[in-house]
């Protein structure tokens, strides 16, 4: 069938090549691409299945991409379409391949969209307080400053109860001691609705609030007083139990490791939580490319149930009578199963463990069945499946990252590794040496290539000397932190961790060290304009079809990877930039750089640096300020105490800062931006007060050939996380 269709895709360019007379070796080129291309694709058979959990993400990006909400029968009704049709045609290849392919996509918007109806919860439409709040805590997370506290089924004075948040989180001072996991509390409190995009295409902690079931943000002001209550029940009594479990084990850490510094890094290693790390540390370990340690992740996972399974295997080993009578690698990999969801538990399961403890487990049920544990069929596997468990985490760093370096690791051991089982027969035991050591070295330069388009996309920032910090601190990692990270668990119930503890901590020394050096190191860090969804789109296709594929053609995937990486260098950036509340508004001078209406080193003005490409944009506050009166020494912005007038391109842009200069600059100005209301004002284009409550924060990119204006709204579209959309059965979304 696949021939029939070949010849006539070819016969099909033979002809239209002689009708339309074009040149005979050019006309015999295009009828042979399409045959080529299918001999390609029917010569990798036994990889096409690899292509479905990436169907499956398309599907998910497909339902966030959305500008409006679709109609709930949409997903689910295609994926029931599909299975029908599937059995129909199910002797013929051809469709059964599409079909398989529409169908992953159709299962990923599905779940997008039954995990968005699922989540939908009220949402704080508009700050209130100071008011009474009275909840319990699910979650305490301490941070360099103070806590947050996370409080589930919230009662809140003025706040009906069918339009208070499910949950709410609230900072609490660090001068306040924080109540324990579980209790029922009343504090004092300042809410506000989570925060939209600082920017169009800019992180929406909105939708990520939506899903995650927060629906407000806020302080807390006095101290929080315990309530009687009943104990939770169900498996808010498991979670709350870890929950505690993770404090308790910070606590008992802050008891042995002196150093505060030192102790907040080994605690995070061992319970997840990174946040109480302080800001510059944290910087040195993102600067050097070591942030992914702090983040339990796969490594950690992997780690320690390959520790479990050996350390496990070993010990029944040497009892002859159950080595030669049980099937202890059987046992050992069972172990390592368990002792994997253990760990995924106690650290909070976030969503790069739950991959882990998913290829984990299959991994070990592998060697349980005795077959090959290491696959490219177990990543898609687990792809699936944390996909469809958490559909909007797929758009976040940890998701994208930690599936990058796994993918690109694996597909480049699939084709290195027969030549290297080859050379390692052949040599002495220090050349075994020395290809370990490089097998370290290449892993640590797969994982960073991989991993680095998806630095720049969230974070704006690449590490150069990620390969050589992480490999000194993975192997200090793997042989030193991570043992001792499992005897100190194996000891806290007794009250012993103490030395398990400081031993692990002089290990984190180490990588605290590496750390620090290698971010100090000169250039060791760069920073690049945020990239264009398109661009990572592209560099994620192309790295999969270099990845997945195995034969020649898996090069033209190269082409996309590399055209994705260079556009954020050509990829223009506004020219002028408008918060949601028109208090703060930025503009680009002649050489490129940001200069803000006001000194600030708020959220919104360091993100606008950030994603502007600006190195450590917190110190950059109060040194990019527009003159008070006068003109900028590019001439593109002259001020006065009215406001500002932004000439370029041909353009006038009026910035004000009083609503006097209403009459005046309506009068001549192509932009009019004011925070007030605008009350008649003629100019060609108005962003007024109620323009940005509708459609949030702004970005103006000026041309010769006229205005384009971006807003936060016409980015996101009516969605039920930002607070305007409505879900299809006529419900407020994030009501």
């Amino acid at each position: 069938m696949a021939h029939g269709v070949e010849e006539g895709v070819a016969g099909g360019l033979a002809a239209e090549g002689e009708d339309g007379g074009a040149d005979p070796a050019r006309r015999g080129v295009a009828a042979r691409l399409p045959t080529a291309a299918l001999e390609c694709f029917a010569a990798e058979r036994e990889r096409w299945a690899l292509w479905l959990p990436v169907g499956t993400g398309a599907g998910v990006a497909l339902y966030f991409g959305l500008p409006a909400e679709p109609s709930l029968w949409l997903g689910p009704g295609t994926v029931a379409a599909c299975l029908p049709l599937l059995w129909l045609v199910r002797r013929r290849l051809a469709p059964v391949v599409l079909l398989l392919g529409l169908l992953s996509v159709a299962l990923g918007f599905a779940a997008a969209q039954m995990h968005g109806v699922a989540a939908d919860a009220p949402m704080l439409t508009r700050q209130l307080g100071p008011v009474q709040v009275t909840g319990r805590v699910l979650a305490v997370e301490r941070q360099p400053t103070g806590t947050r506290l996370m409080i589930g089924e919230p009662t809140v004075d003025r706040l009906a109860p069918e339009a208070a948040p499910a949950r709410v989180r609230l900072h609490l001072p660090a001068k306040v001691a924080p109540p324990e996991a579980g209790t029922v509390v009343r504090l004092r409190a300042m809410l506000h609705p989570p925060a939209a995009p600082a920017e169009p295409g800019a992180f929406d902690l909105q939708r990520r609030a939506y899903f995650e079931g927060f629906g407000a943000v806020g302080f807390v002001m006095g101290t929080p007083v315990a309530q009687e209550a009943p104990p939770p029940g169900g498996w808010r009594r498991v979670t709350v139990a870890f929950e505690q479990a993770r404090a308790a084990i910070a606590e008992r850490v802050r008891a042995v490791v002196a150093d505060p510094a030192e102790a907040s890094v080994t605690a995070a290693l061992l319970n997840g939580d990174a946040a109480a790390i302080p800001g510059p540390m944290m910087d040195a370990f993102r600067d050097s490319g070591l942030a992914h340690l702090l983040s339990i992740s796969g490594l950690h996972v992997g780690i320690a149930a390959g520790i479990v399974f050996w350390v496990v295997r070993a010990l029944l080993a040497l009892v002859p009578w159950v080595a030669l009578r049980w099937p202890i690698k059987k046992i050992a990999a069972l172990a390592g199963i368990l002792s994997a969801i253990l760990y995924t538990l106690l650290v909070g399961a976030p969503l790069p463990t739950l991959r882990s403890v998913l290829m984990t487990g299959l991994v070990m049920g592998a060697v349980i069945a005795d077959r090959s544990p290491i696959s490219m069929r177990l990543v898609a596997f687990a792809g699936i499946v944390t996909v469809l468990y958490d559909p909007e985490g797929m758009l976040g760093p940890s998701f994208q990252m930690s599936f990058a370096a796994v993918v690109a690791l694996i597909a480049a051991f699939e084709r290195f590794t027969p030549w290297a089982v080859r050379q390692r027969r052949e040599m002495g035991w220090l050349g075994r040496g020395t290809m370990t050591l490089g097998g370290i070295a290449f892993s640590s330069v797969v994982a960073t290539v991989a991993t680095t388009p998806y630095g720049l996309y969230h974070f704006q920032q690449v590490a150069f000397y990620g390969v050589l910090s992480n490999m000194v601190a993975i192997p200090i990692t793997t042989v030193w932190i991570m043992p001792f990270s499992l005897l100190s668990y194996l000891l806290l119930p007794f009250g012993l961790e103490g030395p398990a503890v400081t031993a692990m901590s002089w290990g984190v020394r180490l990588v605290i060290e590496t750390a620090e050096r290698t971010a100090a190191l000169p250039g060791a860090t760069a920073f690049l304009p945020a990239m264009p969804d398109a661009a990572i789109a592209a560099v994620t296709l192309g790295g999969l079809w270099l990845a997945i594929w195995t034969g020649r053609w898996r090069w033209l995937g190269l082409a996309a990877v590399v055209g994705g990486l260079v556009a954020p260098v050509f990829a223009p950036r506004p020219d002028i930039l408008v918060s949601e509340d028109g208090t703060l508004m930025a503009v680009r001078s002649a050489e490129g750089m940001l200069s803000l209406s006001a000194a600030s080193d708020g959220r919104i003005a360091n993100n606008w640096r950030r994603r502007d490409g600006m190195e450590k944009p917190e110190e950059k506050a109060g040194q990019d300020v527009w003159p008070l009166a006068g003109v900028s020494l590019d001439g593109r912005l002259r001020c006065d105490a009215l406001g500002c007038l932004y000439r370029a391109e041909g353009k006038t842009v009026a910035l004000l800062r009083q609503p006097d200069a209403l009459p005046e600059d309506c009068a001549m100005a192509d932009v009019v931006v004011t925070a007030a209301p605008s009350r008649g004002c003629r100019a060609p284009l108005v962003i007024d007060r109620w323009r940005l409550r509708r459609e949030g924060a702004h970005a103006l990119y000026l041309s010769d050939k006229g205005i384009r204006v971006e807003s936060v709204r016409g980015q996101r579209g009516d969605r039920p996380w930002t607070m305007g959309g409505r879900l299809p059965d006529g419900s407020a979304g994030g009501r």
